[in-house]
């Protein structure tokens, strides 16, 4: 913190306010080494003052969007300056600085705040999630400080379901506590699905009445929330003092379910928090491990760095500003100009040939795939200047590890090259990635989720890269999924339905493939998104990946716009010459550049 005495007392207040408002979550920071906690207490009050301003009851909710608007637009200000005059901004504005924190990562949290004044009512349980994400920005910044300060709070690839069920466990939890002072507000914050499981209870609730049914609502809720929070696998393999921090949270949610649970027609009057013994019970043995943990690391504190455009840009989330669009075909050829009703919406490629148009040249079949990265960059390009929302490429398969050695490591490295370095990154490109961490170098996990973390609020295209990614695996993988819901009480097993399994793939806001093309001469579709290629349009051409840019894309999605798509459904007539169209082909127009 330096000498600054503004900036002391900016963080103290921070700490006095954390303490003072949520003693859990003070417990918890200090759980965590002593560099770490000033951040942490800027963090946390920074979001209280937001749920404060959405919360305040002397103004009506216009006024109080106008507060948590204005207060956003002055941390941009502030980052942009590097200080403010508000001490809770002054602490964040340092905190972001000094740890390198990218805040705009935060936008899509304020904006759940703002509609979370302006509407409170939830259909069913996957409705509610999506507004619990407005946490989960919060807690990544945490796991970005840990990562600062060398020690890393890593969580495993494979285990980001149970990630998301402990941060919808730790709302659950949050909102059964505070079930009181949200009933005096008129607020019911559980989703209509699970209040109609209850017949009766929703009514005695608003009504302030404890009624069997409402008992028996609030001890499924409990039940739920502890099986959300028991998370043990979640924490394998991750530094212990992190891990402790992680396990001691879900300790203390389940005391204080424990209190929940007991009190009974008290839930309705007040909140209900565990006894000190039941803390301390949690709290003593956690500090004397976290101590340990951390007395065997070696931390580091960045050094302060200078108000510098990226932080204090309001991000990509808005509309793109600041990012550069992409270069124009060095030809000069423009994009072709599709109805939005001819559209696809998702584009998928098979991006074959790569080593054989290398072979074709007298070069080792690895030269290929560094020639593919190329067009790979021209069809991003392609796509976002016809504006396609979704173009998802098959990188490397399950399968591919059967091949040579040095091909194999060709593919990753230039991946991992692209990633670091590649131009995308100052591009409207959402970049995702589907596949399995196993086997894949730590290295290019890490690369992969940093990206989709950097680059998760912009709104162009939407690239999905599929690396170690099998069809097959993914299925199997999100059938494991749905039956551990099952098993835990989410889900109906006789009552399941495609939804119900589309919400448990790896990405399920995916939106099903449209047109899936694939290059090199080959018609087959090799284990690629078969939950989501189920009705998409193929489409083959001959020439290999590497000679092709970003018109044949255009090409591709223009013979998609011929093709009629019915789903099963009658064709529609042909009532006069102009509706007519060529029937559909899988080879490229032959006025089209001969491969």
């Amino acid at each position: 913190m330096g000498e600054d005495p503004a900036l002391r007392a900016a963080y103290r207040l921070c700490r006095r306010t954390t303490r003072l408002h949520d003693p859990g979550i003070y417990a918890l920071i200090q759980l965590m080494p002593a560099v770490l906690r000033p951040p942490c207490w800027a963090l946390w009050t920074s979001a209280s003052v937001l749920d404060d301003l959405a919360d305040q009851q002397d103004a009506e909710q216009a006024e109080r969007v106008a507060r948590v608007q204005a207060w956003t637009q002055a941390l941009q200000r502030d980052l942009a300056a590097g200080t403010s005059t508000d001490p809770v901004r002054h602490a964040l504005v340092d905190t972001a600085l000094r740890w390198h924190l990218d805040l705009s990562s935060l936008q899509g949290a304020v904006a759940r705040t703002v509609d979370d004044v302006r509407v409170r009512r939830f259909v069913d349980w996957a409705e509610w999630r999506a507004w619990c994400e407005a946490l989960v920005p919060w807690v990544d910044q945490v796991r970005h400080l840990f990562e600062q300060a060398g020690a890393p709070m890593t969580l495993r690839l494979d285990r980001q379901q149970d990630y998301k069920r402990f941060i919808d466990g730790a709302q659950l939890t949050d909102l059964l506590t505070d079930l009181s002072a949200d009933l005096a507000q008129g607020l019911l914050l559980l989703p209509q699905e699970a209040l109609d499981a209850f017949p009766g209870a929703e009514d005695a609730l608003r009504q302030g009445r404890w009624s069997p049914a409402a008992a028996a609502l609030i001890g499924d809720l409990t039940a739920l929330a502890r099986r959300w929070v028991t998370r043990p696998v979640m924490t394998r393999g991750m530094h212990p003092g992190a891990a402790t921090v992680l396990n001691t949270a879900a300790c203390l949610m389940r005391a204080q379910l424990d209190a929940v649970d007991a009190a009974g027609p008290a839930l309705l009057k007040r909140a209900q928090r565990p006894s000190v013994v039941a803390r301390t019970r949690v709290l003593a043995p956690a500090r004397l491990r976290s101590a340990l943990a951390w007395s065997l690391t070696p931390l580091t504190m960045p050094t302060p760095r200078p108000p510098a455009a990226d932080t204090s840009d309001p991000g990509p989330a808005a509309d793109g500003t600041g990012l550069r669009p992409p270069p124009s075909h060095p030809d000069g050829i423009r994009a072709p100009q599709i109805a939005a009703d001819q559209m696809p919406s998702h584009v998928a490629v098979i991006m074959d040939g790569n080593g054989r148009w290398a072979e074709q040249r007298g070069l080792p079949r690895h030269e290929g795939h560094r020639a593919g990265i190329a067009a790979v960059y021209e069809m991003v390009y392609g796509a976002l200047e016809i504006g396609l929302r979704h173009l998802t490429v098959y990188m490397f398969s399950t399968e591919n590890w059967k091949r040579d050695t040095k091909e194999i490591t060709t593919i990753l490295e230039a991946t991992q090259r692209e990633l670091d370095e590649g131009p995308l990154r100052d591009m409207n490109v959402r970049q995702r990635w589907s596949g399995r961490p196993d086997k894949l170098p730590e290295d290019l996990v890490h690369s992969l989720r940093r990206e989709e973390h950097r680059t998760r609020t912009r709104t162009g295209l939407t690239l999905t890269t599929c690396i170690n990614y099998g069809g097959r695996d993914e299925i199997t993988r999100t059938a494991a999924a749905l039956a551990q819901a099952a098993r835990e009480g989410e889900v109906d097993p006789h009552l399941l339905g495609e939804d119900d399994f589309a919400r448990h793939l790896p990405h399920p806001d995916m939106p099903d493939v449209d047109l899936l093309w694939r290059t090199g001469n080959e018609q087959r579709t090799s284990n690629f998104l078969p939950w989501h290629a189920a009705y998409a349009e193929l489409y083959f051409t001959p020439g290999y990946w590497p000679d092709n840019d970003r018109s044949d894309l255009w090409q591709a999605i223009t013979e998609y716009s011929r093709r009629q798509r019915r789903h099963g459904a009658v064709p529609t007539p042909l009532t006069s010459p102009e509706n007519h169209h060529s029937p559909p082909h899988t080879q490229p127009d032959p006025r089209h550049r001969a491969r």
